[in-house]
């Protein structure tokens, strides 16, 4: 069978992440499957890459390992490795990331109904997810511009201009190879070398196709990557862009013809990158910053098109200001959101652009502006900013916190943090909300005096004296958090841990759940905080429940009385990635029988899903409650939680009901992630590790209530349904 796809995976000092790169190609995917190809190439790999790639192939004939005698750098691994490719396709992933579990066969599926249409893409461009350092996911920012554009039936650049808005690297791009190869093009040396290819291939692609399926994990902000490094290797961006407009003025130049307006939209995205590099601290070194902007300036000079008009508002200001290299007034600019007064005359979009739209985005340059003008106002004594799970919406401690506050406070004004308005619709109704990097967002996040989050809020908004930041942490820690993790390199991946001390530093208040919490955060995130033994303030709906609620949630997940719900809630493993599933709850399911229904909940970091939930007749039902956005529903529910090393256990445990650890690979992950207690010693009822123990577990009802009531004791002192009071009284002004 000819190979249908080649991914090209160029390698240099990635020992930490490579294996999982390969799993997520080689392991995840059928041994039987030889449509596509893996070319690796080890770039003088100073560390044991070179040896892991080895090993993978000598196990998989798919993979092919090019061994250079010299670094070459991304670009040049990359253009190595051309040459050896035999796919009809070809994509180049990086080997620090690593794909969703399933992608390379629907990919392979999809390509092989990409060839047979009449005019099959010459790009295929994917969906991805950002992964930060913390563990925390970001959905593709720019799906909005994809999804449901003209891309997903297939069109051109000029069809769908909006593209330029999206990210320009190359990871997300499955190119046609012949197209490729025929546009003489090739990656650039040093930093930002892929753009001189995905431009040039966007732009002269006769037909561009969006697929609406997560396939790549992109990791952001980890040590060492290029885009939270100093160096002056950052000026290597100008090179690129020449390479950009040079392949535009070429007279041979192939594919479609390329319209002013997109040779226009393509010089205000390399000068929107340029300023951003700029403006960013810590990338340009202090000593390369004059000679940078100089290079902006001469950008300006070389590549301004003919009729060129300067963008309104706060942009266009930045772009004249660094088209006439006027390096000091362009940061008196952004030092300070006012322009000296012999330039104010013209310039009047620097107070509107912060007015603009409420829901409407500010770019990053003049998002920094904007900010620290905000930030030069009176802090608003009685404004609290709210956030949970990187602001995904109402939930957890956060919630809780807002909801008693507004009763003991009401003079405090509660604002949430949300990402997009899709979230800001699953607020509940009356709950005020700012989207992200909106102006009011901004205004928010620069003048509040509170702000609350189970996660941190974003390092470039910086604490103010006076402000007061309450962190409530999302669970109770059975495994190694924090500062811990650098004795466990595998969980930790790559996190960079003076960023969390600088977070830490940050925090008035830490929330804890009770005394082994404590102490343990006490450790794992040393600060000069205030430790709250409250309690957790999510966990009162749980200790105040009544039967009347609980019966309203079985009814709202449509579980009949008499039936036994089973909540199955796996967690996160760092060292697998995506969704593992080493219970195969069709089985389950099999082996309980109709009177149980299975709520099946993947852990919020996974996409996807649990697959097919289909068990059959005679079988218990088996529903995927993963996007159910409010876990204390699902809690309220289910007669017995099943789970492995989740928080879940210790939440779950307020309201005294059987919980089953189903833990087949605790050696492993104990040893990957480190732990603080011996779960098999102290369990909160009974512990299973296969299958057919579980079902004999659940089908005993309630086997271990004495080993329940040992772990409340220890877990569970402070869940007397008044934390989230406790709290408020401690932080706001509170009226008695």
């Amino acid at each position: 069978m000819p190979v249908l796809l080649s991914i090209v995976l160029p390698v240099h000092g990635v020992e930490r992440y490579l294996p999982r790169c390969l799993d997520s190609i080689l392991e995840a995917t059928p041994a039987g499957e030889s449509r596509f190809e893996v070319i690796a190439v080890d770039d003088l790999s100073p560390d044991r890459c070179g040896a892991i790639l080895d090993e993978y192939a000598a196990r998989d004939p798919r993979l092919r390992v090019l061994h250079l005698t010299e670094n070459q750098g991304l670009g040049g691994a990359r253009t190595a490795a051309l040459p050896e490719v035999r796919g009809e396709y070809v994509w180049f992933v990086d080997s620090d990331d690593w794909l969703p579990e399933g992608t390379v066969p629907a990919l392979l599926d999809e390509l092989d109904q990409e060839r047979r249409r009449e005019t099959p893409a010459d790009v295929l461009l994917t969906d991805f997810t950002h992964v930060y350092p913390d563990g925390g996911t970001e959905p593709n920012p720019w799906r909005h511009v994809m999804a449901g554009s003209p891309l997903t039936d297939g069109a051109t650049l000029a069809e769908h201009p909006a593209l330029f808005q999206t990210v320009m690297s190359v990871w997300n791009k499955v190119f046609r190879r012949a197209f490729l190869l025929g546009l003489g093009v090739s990656f650039g040396r040093g930093y930002y070398e892929d753009i001189s290819v995905t431009y040039p291939a966007l732009l002269a692609a006769g037909r561009l196709r969006y697929l609406d399926r997560p396939c790549y994990f992109y990791r952001r902000g980890r040590a060492g990557a290029i885009t939270s490094t100093a160096s002056p290797k950052h000026a290597d961006a100008f090179a690129q862009y020449d390479a950009i407009f040079a392949f535009l003025d070429r007279p041979d130049r192939p594919g479609r013809p390329v319209p002013d307006s997109l040779r226009t939209l393509v010089f205000d995205r390399t000068v929107k990158q340029a300023l951003t590099v700029y403006d960013t601290p810590g990338l340009v070194p202090v000593e390369r910053r004059k000679e940078f902007f100089r290079r902006i300036s001469e950008h300006f000079a070389r590549h301004r098109p003919d009729g060129y008009r300067f963008p309104g508002g706060l942009r266009g200001v930045q772009y004249r200001l660094a088209a006439r290299g006027a390096r000091v007034t362009y940061a008196e600019l952004r030092r300070t959101g006012r322009l000296p007064r012999e330039l104010k005359r013209g310039a009047r979009a620097v107070a509107p652009a912060v007015k603009k739209g409420v829901r409407k985005g500010v770019r990053s340059g003049a998002r920094f502006t904007a900010y620290n003008a905000f930030r030069r106002l009176p802090l608003d004594e009685y404004l609290a900013v709210y956030a949970a799970y990187w602001h995904r919406g109402y939930a957890c401690s956060p919630a809780a916190i807002y909801e008693k506050a507004k009763e003991l406070a009401p003079d405090v004004r509660g604002v949430w943090v949300v990402e997009n308005g899709t979230q800001a619709a699953t607020l509940p109704a009356g709950v005020p909300y700012v989207i992200v990097n909106t102006p009011a967002y901004l205004k928010a996040m620069a003048t509040a005096k509170y702000f609350v989050n189970n996660v941190n809020f974003p390092r470039t908004m910086a604490k103010r004296p006076g402000t007061v930041h309450v962190q409530t942490q999302h669970g109770t820690p059975l495994k190694a958090m924090g500062m811990d993790l650098k004795d466990h390199p595998v969980a930790a991946d790559g996190m960079d841990f003076d960023r969390l001390q600088e977070a830490v530093d940050r925090w008035d208040f830490l929330v804890s759940s009770n005394p082994h919490t404590s102490e343990h955060f006490a450790r794992a995130f040393p600060g000069r905080y205030e430790m709250l033994d409250s309690g957790y303030p999510r966990n009162d709906r749980l200790a105040n429940t009544t039967p009347a609620e609980t019966a309203a949630m079985r009814e709202r997940f449509g579980l009949a009385p008499g039936r036994t719900a089973v909540l199955y809630a796996p967690t996160h493993r760092e060292a697998k990635g995506g969704y593992v599933p080493l219970l195969d709850v069709r089985e389950l399911a099999r082996r309980l029988g109709p009177g149980f229904t299975l709520l099946v909940r993947t852990h919020y970091f996974h996409t996807g899903g649990p697959g097919d939930l289909t068990a059959g007749a005679g079988a218990a039902e088996i529903v995927d409650v993963s996007a159910h956005p409010t876990v204390e529903d699902l809690y309220l529910a289910a007669d017995v939680l099943v789970t492995d090393y989740s928080s879940m256990m210790f939440d779950y445990a307020v309201l005294d009901r059987p919980v089953v650890i189903f833990a087949p690979d605790w050696d492993e992950y104990r040893a990957n992630r480190g732990v603080y207690f011996d779960l098999f010693e102290q369990p909160p009822g009974a512990v299973t590790v296969d299958a057919d123990g579980l079902a004999k577990a659940l089908l005993a009802g309630d086997p271990e209530p004495d080993a329940r009531a040992r772990f409340r004791e220890r877990f569970c002192p402070w869940d007397d349904g008044g934390a989230s009071e406790r709290v408020v009284r401690r932080v706001f002004p509170v009226q008695d």
